[in-house]
């Protein structure tokens, strides 16, 4: 595999780097004057539907969605190929195209910087038809701070291994069709097969609950979330919710009869007492709005990077609010009545089942992305295949396993 990794770093303007693993003695660097970027940086934030300062989740909702250029075929294509031309450094494409001319599909291992954490690289369009995931492969690169952290073990995929999967699960004193409610509504027959080689299986549970999970966690081989996600005012105030009760120990404060499980309880403990963190499965998938959303934070510290600190090699989140089907046909002017969701669920499965995660994610976005192209075929839109990427932290190179 040839791999080049790209960081971003914001110190008023915005600061890129980039190496090829194979050359580690040849970095380049490049310099972006910020009044150069930031019209299309605030131009993308502004066309997904995460809240903007100030805005609710609804009010960024209805902005995105009723209508936002994500879901406009003509005005997508032209802010993907404007946001593409702004940032992404021209010499490193000119290499790209030199491997590609060898039949060579690179991997990008992209480290944004808070400014660009919304960018999806996958989506990034290149030319005419075709998209940055057209020829690339592409995965986050995690702080090396995270990845090599001191202790950090990561056990080998087993794919015969337990799958723990938490789909939808019903959230204490919240009705389905309330914030906190159902996020998959009709369950489909395939969603449903899929559930019953869990453990637990099933879709709606009301008592999995954080004890439980992490118990679950510790010997499983894979771990799939559908549920919501909360984002707090730092990293580690990233929330996942479960069927936790009020009562339950914890360190984000209760809403009203439902307790939150937060990234500090994954990373110290939920328990009172002595540091105890969670051991993570090789490979994670959250499909919960804004569940990637750690790279938002000058430290990043949310779930994503505490499952990556608990032995997580494979994390796949998603960047921004991830709207249901419900709300697609309620607020997008002719959105087709096909569900959304439970595929998306049903793809980010598959991949995480596949040798290489990254590959396999990126094939399905490759999928989505030239129907989208071709078609504008609106459940294709990339308000839902873009949202995802999958944040890879191989062992630390330390540890002899």
């Amino acid at each position: 595999m040839v791999t080049v990794q790209l960081k971003f770093v914001d110190a008023g303007d915005l600061y890129l780097s980039w190496r090829w693993e194979h050359e580690p003695d040849r970095p380049r660097a490049q310099v972006v004057p910020r009044e150069l970027l930031q019209p299309v940086l605030d131009e993308w934030a502004a066309a997904v539907p995460s809240p903007l300062p100030g805005e609710s989740a609804d009010g960024a909702l209805r902005r995105s969605l009723t209508h936002g250029p994500l879901v406009d075929h003509a005005r997508e294509l032209d802010l993907a190929t404007r946001v593409y031309r702004a940032l992404f450094p021209q010499p490193l494409a000119v290499e790209f195209n030199s491997w590609l001319e060898q039949g060579i599909r690179p991997h990008l291992r992209v480290q944004p910087s808070p400014s660009t954490a919304l960018v999806p690289w996958e989506a990034l369009r290149v030319d005419e038809g075709e998209r940055a995931v057209h020829s690339l492969d592409i995965s986050v690169l995690p702080p090396a701070t995270v990845g090599n952290a001191p202790g950090r073990r990561v056990t080998a995929f087993d794919p015969q291994g337990t799958v723990v999967g938490v789909l939808d699960p019903k959230v204490p004193g919240f009705a389905d069709a309330s914030g906190l409610g159902s996020v998959l509504g009709r369950v489909t027959p395939e969603l449903a097969t899929l559930a019953s080689g869990f453990a637990p299986g099933g879709v709606r549970r009301d008592d999995i609950d954080r004890d439980h999970l992490e118990r679950a966690l510790a010997t499983a081989a894979r771990f799939l979330y559908v549920g919501h996600v909360t984002t707090g005012g730092h990293g580690l105030g990233a929330r996942m919710h479960l069927s936790c009760t009020a009562d339950t120990t914890g360190r984000a404060a209760p809403l009203g009869a439902h307790r939150p499980l937060a990234a500090a309880d994954i990373v110290l403990g939920h328990r009172p007492g002595p540091v105890r963190p969670w051991r993570f499965p090789n490979r994670v998938a959250l499909v919960a709005c804004e569940s990637g959303g750690d790279l938002r934070f000058a430290e990043p510290s949310g779930l994503v990077t505490a499952m990556v600190h608990g032995g997580a090699e494979h994390v796949t989140a998603t960047r921004w609010t991830l709207p249901t089907d419900e709300g697609l046909t309620r607020l997008v002017p002719g959105f087709p009545s096909t569900p959304v969701l439970a595929p998306t669920v049903l793809a980010i499965d598959a991949a995480h089942r596949a040798p290489d995660p990254v590959t396999a994610l990126n094939d399905w976005q490759r999928a989505a992305a030239t129907r989208w192209e071709e078609t504008g075929d609106l459940t294709c839109s990339p308000i839902v295949w873009a949202a995802f990427t999958t944040t890879w932290a191989p062992a630390p190179r330390s540890w002899d396993r």
